[in-house]
């Protein structure tokens, strides 16, 4: 899009806000474009966002609702209110193919938009409402770190925790035992100890046949003699206290006989 045609949209988006009047703001791909995220750009259809007491209509534009957008959620481009970048990549999740999804998410990470901590934070405060947004771009997300390999952010957020907390650091991504012809491998073993912790990652609704490999793996870590927590991605957020302490105990208790990795 070039500079002058930019301009003009900015303005009729501009006079739009105006004549809807406040509070409203930019959302959707409008936000995602004024947000400057990579495959979007400003044109109408704009969307808006309101609170639901409003009984707004705008022929040739796209009014959304809601009971409430905290502050946490706001910001302002180009003096035009608009949601907040995390809030946006949320709010495009629901309509957006995956891989524009990525592109944006790429960008806001890049132009300082957003941080992981932050995402992850606002991601699980908002997936409690029902709202589809943070389950698509948890798959994102988590689509990206598989392709790039290493930790993931829930992983490294336990090591932080751990650290934090004066606890010896653990091993991660260890081999311990078998089932059937594949090894049983583990997100962290505390060296010396029967301790082992599992991140459940992203998704809060596991599917019947992952529920029963994940009961398989843990049964055969606990025939094997170790002791496993396994902690899931909301506790990790929003519970770390009794995270750290669960660890804790567990590391407390008495070795008896330290099983031999598989």
């Amino acid at each position: 899009m070039n500079f002058v045609h930019q301009q003009r949209q900015l303005v009729a988006l501009a006079d739009l806000v105006a004549d809807i009047g406040e509070p409203c703001w930019a959302s959707g791909n409008t936000a995602a474009a004024l947000r400057a995220f990579d495959g979007f750009d400003l044109r109408p259809p704009f969307h808006i966002l309101t609170t639901r007491d409003r009984n707004v209509r705008r022929i040739g534009h796209v009014i959304h609702t809601t009971l409430d957008l905290p502050l946490i959620d706001r910001g302002r481009v180009h003096d035009i209110p608009v949601l907040s970048a995390t809030r946006t990549l949320i709010d495009i999740a629901r309509s957006t193919s995956r891989q524009v999804l990525t592109a944006a998410l790429d960008s806001a990470m890049r132009d300082g938009g957003t941080s992981e901590d932050f995402l992850h934070g606002r991601l699980n405060a908002l997936r409690r409402s029902g709202r589809q947004g943070p389950a698509a771009l948890l798959a994102v997300i988590e689509g990206q770190e598989i392709t790039r390999g290493g930790q993931s952010w829930l992983e490294r957020e336990v090591l932080r925790l751990l650290d934090r907390a004066g606890l010896p650091k653990p091993s991660t991504q260890v081999a311990l035992a078998r089932r059937g012809d594949r090894l049983v491998r583990v997100d962290f073993h505390f060296p010396g100890t029967r301790v082992v912790v599992e991140a459940l990652g992203y998704r809060w609704h596991r599917s019947g046949a992952q529920l029963a490999v994940d009961a398989a793996r843990f049964n055969e870590l606990v025939l094997g003699g170790y002791l496993p927590l396994q902690f899931t991605y909301a506790q990790i957020v929003e519970q770390q206290q009794m995270v750290v302490s669960s660890i804790r105990r567990a590391l407390q208790q008495p070795a008896s006989r330290v099983p031999v990795s598989a």
